[in-house]
């Protein structure tokens, strides 16, 4: 059931961050209802349904007029704030009711021109929607049991049936001019009507007073949601599979391989494996109900017409299989293109045929996207529209818009306006894991690689220091605790790798540490602990990434930390260094063998960087020992300054963008003769 969050001492708090002025305390009451019902992805996710308020203000000339306040386009409910509803005068907008035709660029224009601020964000094209309706507030939402109720063959019967005469029942329009027009006659049918049902679409509710009409929003959903027997939230919590793991890693390289360019984004993913994510395993024809459509037009976005369906009987064959069930997707895609575009309006450019979501049987709902957000919300609604379809079916059918009308929707001239050519981030739709990604070095890397769009993975010892980094570098990331020398840990992180994100891209094999003594003072197990971290640890997470890799069957890279230890010995350091040394080799041996895999093996040699042994406390005696300040030691090289982590993480990303460099390491010293690779 939906909780209604409304909560007076919070609505009054609003209402007084606004002062005196009426408009603007029902502006606040506005945004703070908004978010309420964005908190609840059963009510809207992701930048679905809209809201609005009617006020008066006074213009230049200290005339009072009516001001629509409605939520801007692509602004998420969750988030609101004032610049999320511009305000829009009114009138001309109510007299646009009177046209018989409007196109939706003539709309557009008209929508801008009845700004208060020519800043604001385009109004939502729901817009004259609420400037139709009379009401002060309404609110417009895609609540699951409304989209189950509005897909039923009888849907008017059974809106009766629940409400009596509470909801009046609009047919199916497309968003709009003409919707607005429809839902403003059908209400002045129904006058006493609390809320609309939007056919094939949604649900909307209205009030004078902010309270009343989102009183109406949770109450009619939790009606709806009774009759259809649908208990609990439709985003259930996700257990990420444990097995099938190469399966995931192959379809995303099927994936990829769409794509004539073997260099293109491999997409990322977002899977959830849980009882509801099976459900849909039991029906007898699932192909039949996967290609009905999706449960509300503007899912088409997020989602295209139909998710790739995989059977198991299908992707146990194999990669041959997976990559063949993928390409007749593509097929499919192109087809359904080219036979619609050829009675639209306007010419029309094809999207990606890419699948944005996938029902794997025996794993679960995979999103699809070119990043985490965009997967993630492509997982989130194809597991609502899961539930719509099979709550729907077993309420006595399942029937969404036509493949006609979700092709205008996802071919809007409006949404075909919004696509832009340009190159995307350079590490967009990579995984990139980094050892010892907690530390100085590990996370300035990280931070590089997600700023240029990459999903990390922190990897290292303390779970406490990873929950501090992941929060430092931001949303779309992941951690994996582990000892990177225990034996089973490579595999294991590399499994966490795809579960979270669907494979592995990028390895960064940065842990290690330095064990101080002399070659004589030495005991062997000391030595043969510093070659666990510092040279097999390295070894086993490079064989657990690469072998993954070659499943994807696409290019990958694997970098390693060498160290000048490497290339110049320094006093009681050869436990580190003579390590170092054999990661350096491995790393050209690597190279070798994986180049036609199209998995590039490089290095970086960094050195006195401030993390790990150099910490100021080693600094600080270091510099004393050899009578230098501190500046003067850790700028002792040719170009006298300090080299920082961010420029060893700068060197591993130039590194990752030198697409035909392999088996070469990078020196960054700041200049030392001594250390140069000859």
């Amino acid at each position: 059931m939906i909780v209604n969050r409304y909560d007076k001492k919070d609505a009054q708090g609003w209402i007084e961050r606004a002062g005196d002025d009426e408009a603007d305390r029902d502006l606040m009451l506005r945004i703070y209802t908004s978010r309420l019902i964005g908190q609840d992805p059963d009510l809207v996710m992701h930048g679905g349904g809209n809201t609005s308020v009617k006020v008066q203000r006074a213009n230049l000339f200290g005339h009072v007029e009516d001001i629509l306040h409605v939520k801007g386009s692509g602004r998420n409910l969750s988030e609101m704030n004032e610049a999320g509803l511009p305000g829009l005068k009114l009138e001309p907008l109510r007299d646009l009711r009177e046209l018989e035709t409007l196109r939706d660029e003539e709309m557009v224009n008209v929508l801008r021109r009845c700004l208060l601020d020519t800043a604001s964000p385009n109004p939502s094209v729901e817009t004259l929607l609420h400037a139709f309706l009379p009401h002060k507030f309404v609110d417009h939402t895609h609540a699951t049991p409304f989209l189950v109720l509005a897909s039923l063959p009888n849907a008017e019967e059974v809106c009766r049936e629940i409400f009596g005469d509470r909801i009046a029942v609009v047919p199916y329009v497309f968003s709009g001019f003409g919707l607005g027009k429809a839902a403003r006659d059908i209400l002045d049918a129904n006058p006493d009507a609390e809320g609309l049902l939007l056919l094939k679409h949604g649900h909307v509710t209205f009030g004078e007073t902010a309270r009343e009409s989102y009183d109406r929003v949770v109450g009619h959903a939790n009606e709806a949601a009774r009759y259809f027997g649908m208990a609990g939230a439709t985003i259930s919590a996700n257990n990420p599979p444990a097995e099938e793991i190469e399966m995931l890693a192959v379809l995303r390289g099927a994936i990829a391989g769409m794509s004539d360019d073997i260099d293109a984004p491999m997409p990322v993913f977002d899977i959830r494996t849980n009882t509801a994510a099976h459900a849909v395993w039991q029906q007898k024809d699932v192909d039949q109900l996967a290609g009905l459509g999706v449960a509300t037009p503007d899912h088409v976005i997020h989602l295209k017409p139909w998710p790739l369906v995989l059977p198991k009987s299908l992707w146990s064959q194999g990669r041959d299989a997976i990559h063949d069930a993928v390409q007749k997707f593509k097929s499919r895609y192109q087809a359904y293109f080219t036979s619609n575009a050829l009675t639209a309006d306007g010419a029309k450019t094809m999207l990606s045929p890419e699948p944005r979501h996938a029902w794997v049987e025996g794993v679960g709902i995979v999103g699809i996207g070119r990043n985490r957000k965009i997967a993630k919300a492509a997982g989130d609604l194809s597991e609502q529209n899961m539930r719509v379809r099979l709550s729907a079916v077993a309420s006595g059918g399942y029937q969404p818009v036509t493949e006609r009308e979700q092709f205008g929707c996802e071919y809007w001239s409006l949404e075909q306006a919004k696509i832009v050519s340009g190159k995307p981030p350079a590490f967009e739709g990579k995984v990139v894991l980094v050892t010892g990604g907690a530390g100085t070095i590990g996370l300035a890397t990280a931070k590089a690689f997600a700023a240029q769009g990459a999903n990390c993975v922190l990897i290292d010892l303390s779970e406490e220091r990873l929950q501090a980094a992941v929060a430092r570098l931001g949303a779309g990331h992941s951690i994996f605790a582990c000892d990177v020398t225990d034996a089973a840990a490579a595999d294991a992180a590399v499994t966490h790798a795809v579960q979270r994100f669907g494979g592995v891209d990028i390895l960064v094999s940065n842990a290690g540490s330095a064990v101080t003594g002399s070659m004589l003072d030495m005991d062997d197990a000391a030595f043969r602990q510093a070659f666990e971290l510092n040279f097999f640890a390295h070894k086993n997470f490079a064989v657990a990434a690469a072998r993954m890799m070659k499943v994807q069957g696409r290019p990958g890279q694997i970098l390693f930390n060498i160290s000048k230890q490497a290339v110049n010995p320094g006093p009681k350091l050869g436990a580190y260094g003579i390590p170092k040394a054999a990661t350096m080799f491995m790393m050209r041996q690597l190279a070798l063998e994986l180049g036609g895999d199209g998995i590039r093996v490089n290095g970086v040699n960094a050195d006195r960087i401030r993390s790990g042994l150099l910490t100021n406390e080693f600094i600080k005696e270091r510099a004393a020992s050899r009578g230098l300040s501190e500046t003067d030691y850790m700028g002792g090289n040719l170009l006298n300054r300090e080299v920082e982590a961010s420029h060893v993480a700068n060197a591993f990303v130039a590194l990752a963008l030198s697409d035909r460099t392999t088996g070469h390491v990078m020196t960054v010293d700041g200049g030392n003769t001594a250390a140069e690779l000859r």
